[in-house]
């Protein structure tokens, strides 16, 4: 598939997640699980949960993960039969029908989000549930938000509100150094949980279903 120059992009698709508001619900996961159909022991989005501190000076945190349908997508690349490429809406995808299960995506990918389906025994991850997208219908995981921590849209809109929050806060990215260009941007996460080398005053770091 030809890639749009980004310049002449009119719709760039991504996702905001405001981890101030997110409480480890997992509705997430689950919705994600029962939209895409995806099989036990494996998962396209999950939530990461960070606890520091010493008791009685505990604090408890939440890191919701999932593909970040890169702008720079590294698994795209270096994908040998081109089973992995990127809509011109910027998100990125994988063709059931090329993918061979080589598992060189996931080898390249700095985010640890892709997996292998062992029905199907091909490749897959988050794509922002591209079925609903087509049909003008946000994410399924996007939907079950109950405390609206992920907000989807169209990025290179300045009236959306995705780009709303990203003008209006401060905003970071998973792994910045890996020029990858991810368009899954955070506000108010943990610092030290976003950097897996760095342990800080971590005392332990679990993550349910992942």
């Amino acid at each position: 598939m030809a890639m749009v120059r980004k310049k002449e992009r009119k719709v760039r698709y991504g996702m905001v997640i405001d981890v101030r508001r997110c409480i480890g619900c997992h509705s997430c996961a689950v919705a994600c699980k029962a939209e895409n159909d995806v099989p036990l022991g494996v998962f396209r989005t999950w939530v990461k949960i960070i606890q520091k501190g010493k008791y009685p000076n505990v604090s408890r945190s939440f890191l919701p993960s999932l593909c970040n349908n890169c702008d720079n997508p590294i698994c795209v690349k270096n994908c040998p039969v081109g089973a992995s490429y990127q809509r011109d809406d910027g998100i990125v995808m994988v063709d059931p029908h090329r993918c061979i299960g080589c598992k060189y995506c996931m080898a390249s990918c700095p985010y640890d989000v892709r997996y292998v389906d062992p029905v199907k025994r091909i490749v897959q991850k988050c794509s922002f549930c591209v079925h609903r997208v087509e049909a003008n219908i946000e994410p399924a995981c996007v939907e079950t938000c109950m405390g609206r921590a992920r907000v989807f849209g169209n990025l290179l809109d300045p009236n959306s509100e995705v780009s709303k929050l990203i003008a209006t806060n401060p905003v970071t990215v998973l792994k910045p150094d890996m020029a990858t260009q991810p368009q899954v941007y955070y506000i108010g996460a943990d610092i030290e949980s976003m950097n897996p080398m760095k342990t800080g005053e971590v005392v332990s770091i679990g993550t349910e279903g992942k």
